[in-house]
Protein backbone atom coordinates (compact mmCIF):
# COMPACT_ATOMS: atom_id res chain seq x y z
CA UNK A 1 0.00 0.00 0.00
CA UNK A 2 1.21 3.75 -0.87
CA UNK A 3 0.29 7.09 0.74
CA UNK A 4 -0.96 9.30 -2.03
CA UNK A 5 -2.46 12.85 -2.47
CA UNK A 6 -5.42 13.01 -5.37
CA UNK A 7 -3.15 14.88 -7.25
CA UNK A 8 -1.16 11.93 -7.87
CA UNK A 9 -4.12 9.67 -8.83
CA UNK A 10 -4.59 12.44 -11.64
CA UNK A 11 -1.36 12.50 -12.76
CA UNK A 12 -0.27 8.97 -13.01
CA UNK A 13 -2.63 5.69 -13.36
CA UNK A 14 -2.74 3.98 -10.46
CA UNK A 15 -5.26 0.89 -11.30
CA UNK A 16 -4.81 -2.06 -9.33
CA UNK A 17 -3.01 -0.73 -6.85
CA UNK A 18 -4.07 0.13 -3.21
CA UNK A 19 -3.91 3.08 -1.96
CA UNK A 20 -4.35 5.58 1.43
CA UNK A 21 -5.46 9.21 1.07
CA UNK A 22 -6.56 11.74 3.66
CA UNK A 23 -8.68 14.32 2.78
CA UNK A 24 -12.44 15.49 3.92
CA UNK A 25 -16.10 14.44 2.59
CA UNK A 26 -17.21 16.69 0.25
CA UNK A 27 -20.03 14.62 -0.35
CA UNK A 28 -21.88 11.26 0.45
CA UNK A 29 -24.61 9.88 -1.39
CA UNK A 30 -26.19 6.44 0.22
CA UNK A 31 -27.99 3.42 -0.99
CA UNK A 32 -29.24 0.21 0.50
CA UNK A 33 -26.58 -1.88 -1.32
CA UNK A 34 -23.97 0.82 -1.72
CA UNK A 35 -22.02 4.20 -1.07
CA UNK A 36 -20.26 6.80 -2.64
CA UNK A 37 -17.96 9.67 -0.93
CA UNK A 38 -16.76 12.87 -2.69
CA UNK A 39 -13.96 12.82 -1.60
CA UNK A 40 -10.92 15.92 -1.90
CA UNK A 41 -7.81 16.57 -0.11
CA UNK A 42 -6.97 19.96 -1.34
CA UNK A 43 -3.94 19.06 -3.59
CA UNK A 44 -6.03 18.73 -6.72
CA UNK A 45 -9.24 20.60 -8.03
CA UNK A 46 -11.21 17.50 -8.42
CA UNK A 47 -12.14 15.03 -6.01
CA UNK A 48 -11.92 10.85 -6.69
CA UNK A 49 -15.07 9.13 -5.90
CA UNK A 50 -14.56 6.84 -3.08
CA UNK A 51 -17.20 3.51 -3.66
CA UNK A 52 -18.29 1.17 -0.73
CA UNK A 53 -20.67 -1.91 -0.63
CA UNK A 54 -22.93 -3.50 1.98
CA UNK A 55 -20.34 -6.25 2.18
CA UNK A 56 -18.19 -3.90 4.61
CA UNK A 57 -18.40 -4.71 8.26
CA UNK A 58 -18.56 -1.53 9.18
CA UNK A 59 -20.84 -0.32 6.14
CA UNK A 60 -23.99 1.07 8.39
CA UNK A 61 -21.15 2.96 10.34
CA UNK A 62 -19.56 4.14 6.96
CA UNK A 63 -22.96 5.52 6.02
CA UNK A 64 -23.71 7.93 8.94
CA UNK A 65 -20.34 9.92 8.20
CA UNK A 66 -21.31 13.47 7.14
CA UNK A 67 -20.06 15.59 4.58
CA UNK A 68 -17.30 17.96 5.83
CA UNK A 69 -15.65 15.45 7.99
CA UNK A 70 -12.09 14.38 7.81
CA UNK A 71 -11.15 10.63 7.42
CA UNK A 72 -8.47 8.24 6.16
CA UNK A 73 -9.38 5.64 3.39
CA UNK A 74 -7.63 2.91 1.78
CA UNK A 75 -9.18 1.30 -0.96
CA UNK A 76 -8.10 -0.03 -4.66
CA UNK A 77 -7.94 1.96 -7.38
CA UNK A 78 -10.07 0.77 -10.23
CA UNK A 79 -11.25 1.61 -13.64
CA UNK A 80 -14.36 3.70 -13.45
CA UNK A 81 -17.69 2.71 -15.10
CA UNK A 82 -18.80 6.14 -14.55
CA UNK A 83 -19.26 8.68 -17.56
CA UNK A 84 -16.82 11.68 -16.31
CA UNK A 85 -14.13 9.72 -14.54
CA UNK A 86 -11.37 6.98 -15.59
CA UNK A 87 -10.95 5.76 -11.89
CA UNK A 88 -12.37 5.70 -8.32
CA UNK A 89 -11.48 3.82 -5.11
CA UNK A 90 -12.98 0.97 -4.05
CA UNK A 91 -12.85 1.21 -0.74
CA UNK A 92 -11.46 -1.34 2.19
CA UNK A 93 -11.50 0.73 5.39
CA UNK A 94 -12.02 4.30 6.33
CA UNK A 95 -11.35 6.15 9.63
CA UNK A 96 -13.31 9.12 10.87
CA UNK A 97 -10.08 11.65 12.03
CA UNK A 98 -12.94 14.51 12.61
CA UNK A 99 -15.98 14.51 12.62
CA UNK A 100 -18.46 17.19 11.42
CA UNK A 101 -22.24 18.38 12.68
CA UNK A 102 -24.94 18.35 10.59
CA UNK A 103 -25.34 21.95 10.94
CA UNK A 104 -21.94 22.31 8.99
CA UNK A 105 -22.64 25.53 6.36
CA UNK A 106 -20.80 24.06 3.21
CA UNK A 107 -23.57 21.74 2.22
CA UNK A 108 -23.39 20.08 -1.54
CA UNK A 109 -25.42 22.80 -2.97
CA UNK A 110 -24.92 26.39 -5.15
CA UNK A 111 -23.87 28.67 -2.13
CA UNK A 112 -24.17 32.45 -2.78
CA UNK A 113 -20.48 34.55 -2.33
CA UNK A 114 -21.71 36.86 -0.15
CA UNK A 115 -23.33 34.18 2.17
CA UNK A 116 -19.71 32.26 1.58
CA UNK A 117 -17.96 35.88 2.60
CA UNK A 118 -19.60 35.22 6.09
CA UNK A 119 -17.89 31.87 6.44
CA UNK A 120 -14.34 32.94 4.70
CA UNK A 121 -12.87 30.39 7.19
CA UNK A 122 -14.48 27.58 5.20
CA UNK A 123 -14.85 28.67 1.72
CA UNK A 124 -11.58 27.57 0.62
CA UNK A 125 -13.73 24.09 0.53
CA UNK A 126 -15.80 25.10 -1.97
CA UNK A 127 -14.98 24.38 -6.07
CA UNK A 128 -15.19 28.61 -6.85
CA UNK A 129 -12.80 29.18 -4.26
CA UNK A 130 -10.33 26.39 -3.97
CA UNK A 131 -9.93 27.02 -7.67
CA UNK A 132 -9.22 30.82 -7.33
CA UNK A 133 -7.03 30.48 -4.66
CA UNK A 134 -5.03 27.92 -5.96
CA UNK A 135 -4.75 30.48 -9.05
CA UNK A 136 -3.78 33.07 -6.72
CA UNK A 137 -0.58 31.14 -5.42
CA UNK A 138 0.16 30.28 -9.18
CA UNK A 139 0.30 33.96 -10.35
CA UNK A 140 2.01 34.10 -7.51
CA UNK A 141 4.72 32.21 -8.50
CA UNK A 142 4.88 33.01 -12.09
CA UNK A 143 5.65 36.80 -10.60
CA UNK A 144 8.42 35.30 -9.21
CA UNK A 145 9.82 33.01 -11.21
CA UNK A 146 9.37 35.86 -14.11
CA UNK A 147 11.80 38.24 -11.89
CA UNK A 148 13.95 35.81 -10.99
CA UNK A 149 14.85 34.47 -14.05
CA UNK A 150 16.04 38.02 -15.43
CA UNK A 151 18.54 38.51 -12.73
CA UNK A 152 15.81 41.56 -10.53
CA UNK A 153 16.48 41.58 -6.83
CA UNK A 154 13.05 40.57 -4.55
CA UNK A 155 12.72 43.87 -1.97
CA UNK A 156 11.27 43.74 1.15
CA UNK A 157 10.00 47.08 1.55
CA UNK A 158 8.71 48.34 4.58
CA UNK A 159 5.49 47.85 6.09
CA UNK A 160 5.57 50.64 8.29
CA UNK A 161 6.64 54.01 6.70
CA UNK A 162 6.73 57.82 7.66
CA UNK A 163 6.29 58.93 4.12
CA UNK A 164 3.34 58.96 1.60
CA UNK A 165 4.40 58.11 -2.06
CA UNK A 166 1.75 58.75 -4.03
CA UNK A 167 0.26 61.87 -1.98
CA UNK A 168 -3.03 60.38 -1.23
CA UNK A 169 -3.49 60.94 2.33
CA UNK A 170 -5.57 57.50 2.62
CA UNK A 171 -3.32 56.26 4.84
CA UNK A 172 -3.36 54.22 8.26
CA UNK A 173 -2.00 55.80 11.21
CA UNK A 174 0.52 53.45 13.41
CA UNK A 175 0.65 54.45 16.77
CA UNK A 176 1.50 53.78 20.53
CA UNK A 177 0.34 56.43 22.07
CA UNK A 178 -2.58 56.03 24.53
CA UNK A 179 -5.71 57.39 22.54
CA UNK A 180 -7.27 58.00 25.76
CA UNK A 181 -4.51 60.36 26.89
CA UNK A 182 -3.00 61.57 23.53
CA UNK A 183 -0.34 64.38 24.65
CA UNK A 184 -0.50 67.57 22.76
CA UNK A 185 2.02 70.38 22.00
CA UNK A 186 1.76 73.69 23.41
CA UNK A 187 -0.24 74.48 19.62
CA UNK A 188 -2.22 71.88 20.96
CA UNK A 189 -1.84 69.46 18.11
CA UNK A 190 -0.55 65.69 18.72
CA UNK A 191 3.06 64.80 19.89
CA UNK A 192 4.70 62.20 17.80
CA UNK A 193 7.64 63.05 19.46
CA UNK A 194 6.21 60.68 22.45
CA UNK A 195 5.45 57.80 19.61
CA UNK A 196 7.09 55.07 19.21
CA UNK A 197 8.67 56.00 16.14
CA UNK A 198 9.47 60.00 17.35
CA UNK A 199 7.46 60.73 13.70
CA UNK A 200 4.25 60.35 12.49
CA UNK A 201 3.99 57.10 11.09
CA UNK A 202 1.45 55.03 8.56
CA UNK A 203 0.84 51.88 6.58
CA UNK A 204 2.51 52.34 3.18
CA UNK A 205 0.56 52.49 0.40
CA UNK A 206 3.48 51.35 -1.96
CA UNK A 207 6.85 50.42 -2.16
CA UNK A 208 7.63 52.33 -4.99
CA UNK A 209 10.14 54.77 -3.48
CA UNK A 210 12.11 52.69 -1.25
CA UNK A 211 12.20 50.32 -4.80
CA UNK A 212 14.08 53.58 -6.67
CA UNK A 213 16.79 53.12 -4.01
CA UNK A 214 17.57 49.82 -4.73
CA UNK A 215 17.67 50.11 -8.11
CA UNK A 216 20.02 52.46 -8.19
CA UNK A 217 22.29 49.99 -6.43
CA UNK A 218 21.20 46.60 -8.29
CA UNK A 219 20.03 47.71 -11.47
CA UNK A 220 16.63 45.41 -11.54
CA UNK A 221 14.64 45.04 -8.45
CA UNK A 222 10.78 44.16 -7.42
CA UNK A 223 8.75 44.39 -4.71
CA UNK A 224 5.79 42.22 -3.68
CA UNK A 225 3.86 42.29 -0.88
CA UNK A 226 0.89 44.18 0.66
CA UNK A 227 -0.43 48.00 0.74
CA UNK A 228 -2.95 50.10 2.78
CA UNK A 229 -5.32 52.18 1.82
CA UNK A 230 -7.77 53.72 4.51
CA UNK A 231 -9.98 54.84 2.00
CA UNK A 232 -14.02 54.28 2.74
CA UNK A 233 -14.75 52.79 -1.00
CA UNK A 234 -16.80 49.76 -1.48
CA UNK A 235 -16.95 49.00 -4.76
CA UNK A 236 -15.77 45.67 -6.40
CA UNK A 237 -11.86 46.54 -7.05
CA UNK A 238 -11.19 48.19 -3.59
CA UNK A 239 -10.13 47.13 -0.84
CA UNK A 240 -8.19 48.29 2.81
CA UNK A 241 -5.17 46.12 2.09
CA UNK A 242 -4.22 44.24 -1.04
CA UNK A 243 -0.57 43.37 -2.77
CA UNK A 244 1.35 45.36 -5.43
CA UNK A 245 4.16 44.04 -7.23
CA UNK A 246 6.45 47.58 -8.23
CA UNK A 247 9.55 46.74 -10.63
CA UNK A 248 12.16 49.30 -10.84
CA UNK A 249 14.95 49.42 -13.36
CA UNK A 250 17.97 51.70 -13.62
CA UNK A 251 18.63 53.11 -17.07
CA UNK A 252 15.12 52.20 -18.50
CA UNK A 253 13.04 54.95 -20.56
CA UNK A 254 9.39 54.50 -20.51
CA UNK A 255 9.55 52.32 -23.93
CA UNK A 256 11.79 49.90 -22.68
CA UNK A 257 9.31 49.78 -19.93
CA UNK A 258 6.23 49.35 -21.78
CA UNK A 259 8.19 46.37 -23.48
CA UNK A 260 8.61 45.20 -19.95
CA UNK A 261 5.48 45.49 -19.07
CA UNK A 262 3.55 43.56 -22.00
CA UNK A 263 6.16 40.90 -21.71
CA UNK A 264 5.55 39.80 -17.46
CA UNK A 265 2.11 40.20 -18.36
CA UNK A 266 2.16 37.70 -21.38
CA UNK A 267 4.35 35.60 -19.18
CA UNK A 268 2.04 35.30 -16.48
CA UNK A 269 -0.90 34.18 -18.51
CA UNK A 270 0.62 31.74 -20.26
CA UNK A 271 2.00 30.14 -16.95
CA UNK A 272 -1.32 29.69 -15.83
CA UNK A 273 -2.89 28.55 -18.45
CA UNK A 274 0.03 25.81 -18.48
CA UNK A 275 0.03 24.98 -14.61
CA UNK A 276 -3.44 26.02 -14.03
CA UNK A 277 -5.40 24.25 -16.69
CA UNK A 278 -8.14 22.34 -14.91
CA UNK A 279 -9.01 25.61 -13.04
CA UNK A 280 -8.94 28.05 -15.96
CA UNK A 281 -11.41 25.56 -17.63
CA UNK A 282 -13.86 25.68 -14.50
CA UNK A 283 -14.09 29.52 -14.72
CA UNK A 284 -14.40 29.44 -18.28
CA UNK A 285 -17.48 27.48 -17.89
CA UNK A 286 -19.06 28.54 -14.84
CA UNK A 287 -17.28 32.10 -14.04
CA UNK A 288 -16.74 34.26 -17.12
CA UNK A 289 -17.59 32.11 -20.68
CA UNK A 290 -15.03 32.87 -23.32
CA UNK A 291 -12.48 33.38 -20.52
CA UNK A 292 -9.53 31.39 -22.20
CA UNK A 293 -10.29 33.23 -25.45
CA UNK A 294 -10.01 36.38 -23.64
CA UNK A 295 -6.81 35.41 -22.22
CA UNK A 296 -5.13 33.76 -25.51
CA UNK A 297 -5.96 36.91 -27.44
CA UNK A 298 -3.53 38.82 -25.64
CA UNK A 299 -0.55 36.31 -26.12
CA UNK A 300 -1.41 36.37 -29.93
CA UNK A 301 -1.43 40.49 -29.82
CA UNK A 302 1.06 43.16 -29.74
CA UNK A 303 -0.36 45.99 -27.73
CA UNK A 304 -0.79 49.22 -29.14
CA UNK A 305 0.99 52.42 -28.26
CA UNK A 306 -0.52 56.00 -28.04
CA UNK A 307 -0.29 58.89 -26.00
CA UNK A 308 -3.48 60.32 -23.53
CA UNK A 309 -4.15 62.81 -26.35
CA UNK A 310 -4.43 60.87 -29.45
CA UNK A 311 -6.76 58.27 -26.91
CA UNK A 312 -8.84 61.39 -26.38
CA UNK A 313 -9.16 62.67 -30.62
CA UNK A 314 -10.13 58.84 -30.62
CA UNK A 315 -13.03 59.02 -28.28
CA UNK A 316 -13.64 62.85 -29.46
CA UNK A 317 -13.97 61.40 -33.19
CA UNK A 318 -16.03 58.30 -32.36
CA UNK A 319 -19.19 60.56 -31.87
CA UNK A 320 -20.86 58.54 -28.90
CA UNK A 321 -22.65 59.66 -26.33
CA UNK A 322 -20.13 58.89 -23.56
CA UNK A 323 -21.43 59.14 -19.99
CA UNK A 324 -18.17 60.84 -19.26
CA UNK A 325 -17.17 63.22 -21.71
CA UNK A 326 -13.68 62.46 -22.67
CA UNK A 327 -11.47 65.44 -21.84
CA UNK A 328 -7.80 66.15 -22.48
CA UNK A 329 -7.02 67.47 -19.12
CA UNK A 330 -8.60 64.21 -17.05
CA UNK A 331 -8.13 60.81 -16.50
CA UNK A 332 -9.84 58.29 -18.76
CA UNK A 333 -13.33 56.73 -17.74
CA UNK A 334 -14.18 53.18 -17.44
CA UNK A 335 -16.67 53.31 -20.52
CA UNK A 336 -13.54 55.13 -22.44
CA UNK A 337 -11.14 51.96 -21.52
CA UNK A 338 -13.80 49.57 -22.54
CA UNK A 339 -13.97 51.22 -25.72
CA UNK A 340 -10.20 51.90 -26.59
CA UNK A 341 -9.53 48.26 -26.06
CA UNK A 342 -12.77 46.14 -27.12
CA UNK A 343 -14.07 48.31 -29.80
CA UNK A 344 -11.69 50.44 -31.51
CA UNK A 345 -8.41 48.67 -31.06
CA UNK A 346 -9.50 45.13 -30.22
CA UNK A 347 -6.20 44.59 -28.02
CA UNK A 348 -4.60 45.93 -25.02
CA UNK A 349 -3.30 49.50 -25.23
CA UNK A 350 -0.31 51.47 -24.12
CA UNK A 351 -1.75 54.95 -23.06
CA UNK A 352 1.20 57.51 -22.37
CA UNK A 353 2.23 61.11 -21.95
CA UNK A 354 -0.57 62.18 -19.26
CA UNK A 355 -1.51 65.83 -17.88
CA UNK A 356 0.90 66.37 -15.43
CA UNK A 357 -1.47 67.75 -13.18
CA UNK A 358 -3.40 64.48 -12.38
CA UNK A 359 -0.15 62.68 -11.97
CA UNK A 360 2.22 61.72 -9.02
CA UNK A 361 5.47 64.27 -8.29
CA UNK A 362 8.04 61.85 -8.84
CA UNK A 363 6.74 61.12 -12.52
CA UNK A 364 9.31 62.55 -15.81
CA UNK A 365 8.30 66.02 -17.29
CA UNK A 366 7.80 66.13 -20.80
CA UNK A 367 9.44 68.91 -23.12
CA UNK A 368 5.96 69.82 -24.14
CA UNK A 369 5.86 71.43 -19.89
CA UNK A 370 1.97 69.63 -19.78
CA UNK A 371 2.71 65.89 -19.51
CA UNK A 372 4.55 63.62 -17.86
CA UNK A 373 6.60 60.26 -18.70
CA UNK A 374 3.44 58.03 -17.18
CA UNK A 375 1.81 55.05 -18.85
CA UNK A 376 -1.04 52.65 -18.09
CA UNK A 377 -1.83 49.44 -19.66
CA UNK A 378 -5.41 48.74 -20.87
CA UNK A 379 -6.56 44.93 -21.37
CA UNK A 380 -9.88 44.19 -22.53
CA UNK A 381 -12.27 42.95 -20.44
CA UNK A 382 -10.63 44.94 -17.17
CA UNK A 383 -9.09 47.77 -18.32
CA UNK A 384 -6.30 49.55 -16.43
CA UNK A 385 -4.23 46.49 -15.26
CA UNK A 386 -0.78 48.31 -14.72
CA UNK A 387 0.76 51.82 -14.08
CA UNK A 388 3.96 53.35 -14.41
CA UNK A 389 6.29 55.64 -15.33
CA UNK A 390 9.81 57.11 -16.42
CA UNK A 391 10.85 58.55 -13.16
CA UNK A 392 11.78 62.44 -12.86
CA UNK A 393 16.29 61.63 -12.54
CA UNK A 394 16.47 65.50 -13.09
CA UNK A 395 16.93 66.94 -9.46
CA UNK A 396 16.05 70.43 -10.35
CA UNK A 397 13.01 69.31 -11.97
CA UNK A 398 12.20 66.98 -9.35
CA UNK A 399 12.24 69.85 -6.53
CA UNK A 400 10.34 72.18 -8.77
CA UNK A 401 7.21 69.35 -8.90
CA UNK A 402 7.70 68.42 -5.48
CA UNK A 403 6.97 72.14 -4.68
CA UNK A 404 3.62 72.35 -6.96
CA UNK A 405 2.42 69.66 -5.56
CA UNK A 406 3.44 70.80 -1.50
CA UNK A 407 5.75 67.13 -0.97
CA UNK A 408 7.83 67.96 1.73
CA UNK A 409 11.18 67.98 -0.09
CA UNK A 410 12.86 67.83 3.80
CA UNK A 411 10.56 65.20 4.52
CA UNK A 412 11.75 62.99 1.57
CA UNK A 413 15.52 64.07 1.96
CA UNK A 414 16.72 60.86 1.46
CA UNK A 415 14.55 60.34 -1.80
CA UNK A 416 15.53 63.71 -3.34
CA UNK A 417 19.37 62.44 -2.48
CA UNK A 418 19.12 59.51 -5.33
CA UNK A 419 19.54 62.56 -7.46
CA UNK A 420 22.45 63.70 -6.25
CA UNK A 421 24.32 60.71 -5.39
CA UNK A 422 24.86 58.61 -8.69
CA UNK A 423 21.47 59.23 -10.47
CA UNK A 424 20.49 58.09 -13.81
CA UNK A 425 16.91 57.62 -15.79
CA UNK A 426 15.09 54.87 -14.40
CA UNK A 427 10.99 53.85 -14.92
CA UNK A 428 8.85 51.08 -12.84
CA UNK A 429 5.15 50.15 -12.67
CA UNK A 430 3.23 48.75 -10.33
CA UNK A 431 0.53 45.59 -10.74
CA UNK A 432 -2.36 45.52 -8.50
CA UNK A 433 -2.31 41.98 -7.77
CA UNK A 434 -5.75 41.23 -6.68
CA UNK A 435 -7.01 43.03 -10.15
CA UNK A 436 -4.80 40.87 -11.68
CA UNK A 437 -6.25 38.04 -10.40
CA UNK A 438 -9.95 39.21 -11.42
CA UNK A 439 -8.79 39.43 -14.73
CA UNK A 440 -6.77 36.39 -14.97
CA UNK A 441 -10.16 34.47 -13.24
CA UNK A 442 -13.14 36.10 -14.06
CA UNK A 443 -14.11 36.37 -10.36
CA UNK A 444 -14.96 40.41 -10.56
CA UNK A 445 -15.13 41.19 -6.65
CA UNK A 446 -12.01 42.19 -5.28
CA UNK A 447 -13.48 40.58 -1.79
CA UNK A 448 -13.22 36.89 -3.34
CA UNK A 449 -9.56 36.69 -4.48
CA UNK A 450 -8.58 37.48 -0.93
CA UNK A 451 -8.28 35.14 1.11
CA UNK A 452 -9.81 36.91 4.32
CA UNK A 453 -10.60 40.71 3.04
CA UNK A 454 -9.89 43.86 4.63
CA UNK A 455 -12.61 46.24 3.71
CA UNK A 456 -14.50 49.52 5.71
CA UNK A 457 -16.42 47.97 8.26
CA UNK A 458 -14.85 43.97 7.74
CA UNK A 459 -12.11 42.68 9.50
CA UNK A 460 -12.94 39.09 10.37
CA UNK A 461 -11.26 36.23 10.47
Amino acid sequence: MIVLDVKDLYEKSHIGKEVMLEGWIRNHRKQKEFGFIDFNDGTYFKSVQIVYAKDLENFSEITKFRVGSAVRITGEVIKSLGKNQDFEIKLKTIILEGDCPEDYPIQPKRHSREFLREVGYLRPRTNLFNATFRVRSLVAMAIHTYFQERGYVYLHSPIITGSDAEGAGDMFKVTTLDLEKVPKTKDNVVDYSKDFFHKEASLTVSGQLQGEAFALAYKRVYTFGPTFRAENSNTKTHASEFWMIEPEVAFCDLDRLMDIEEDVLKYIIHYVLKHAKVEIEFFDKFVEPGLIDKLKSVLDKTAVRISHKEAIDILLNSKLKFENIPDYYEDLAKEHEKYLTEEYFKSPVFITDWPKDIKAFYMRSNEDGETVAAVDLLVPGAGELMGGSQREERLDKLLQRMKEMNVSAEELDWYVNLRKYGGCKHSGFGIGFERLLIYITGVENIRDVIPFPRTPGNCEF
